[in-house]
């Protein structure tokens, strides 16, 4: 068996009146994430960690922020994309372990939406998804609620 890991880290910055997207569920919330697409650091964390452990580069490769045919699309979409990319090189995957680090809201009532959302996308059980979440003990941009950021671990296998 080929067994393989990657991990996935992003960022983005938060401002008044944009739209709250996370884990592929909108969130109500006077802040929203700012970015190309629609922002959701989940899962362009997750994204990057399929990625990267099928060798198959970064987000930034795939769906680069210069193009206007990702100009706003919906980051479940981009997500699908690559487990297909994986599947065709004959990767499956095993699980998803990742981290959400923000101050404001609290998204403990989210998790589970979240967890089935990833699931779906991703055409596997929701107990092969985590979610967790911290916050930064209002410490750096993430504790001034300035910004958002995520972190995920995948393992695939063939």
């Amino acid at each position: 068996m080929n067994i393989r890991t990657g991990i996935g880290y992003d960022v983005h910055q938060l401002k008044e009146g944009e739209e709250f997207w996370l884990g592929g569920i909108k969130i109500d919330h006077t802040k929203g994430a700012v970015g190309h697409s629609d922002a959701d650091v989940l899962l362009h964390a997750i994204t990057d960690a399929l990625l990267g452990a099928a060798a198959l580069g970064d987000i930034g490769k795939h769906f680069p922020d210069t193009s206007d045919a990702y100009k706003g699309i919906d980051s479940k979409i981009l997500l699908k994309k690559v487990v297909e990319l994986i599947k065709e090189k004959g990767y499956s995957i095993g699980n998803i372990d990742s981290t959400i680090c923000l101050q404001q809201p609290k998204i403990a009532p989210y998790i589970d939406k979240m967890r089935q959302c990833i699931a779906n996308v991703l055409s596997i059980n929701v107990d092969q998804v985590s979610v967790k979440a911290t916050t930064t003990e209002k410490l750096g941009f993430v504790g001034r609620e300035e910004g958002i950021s995520a972190y995920a671990s995948c393992l695939i296998y063939k």
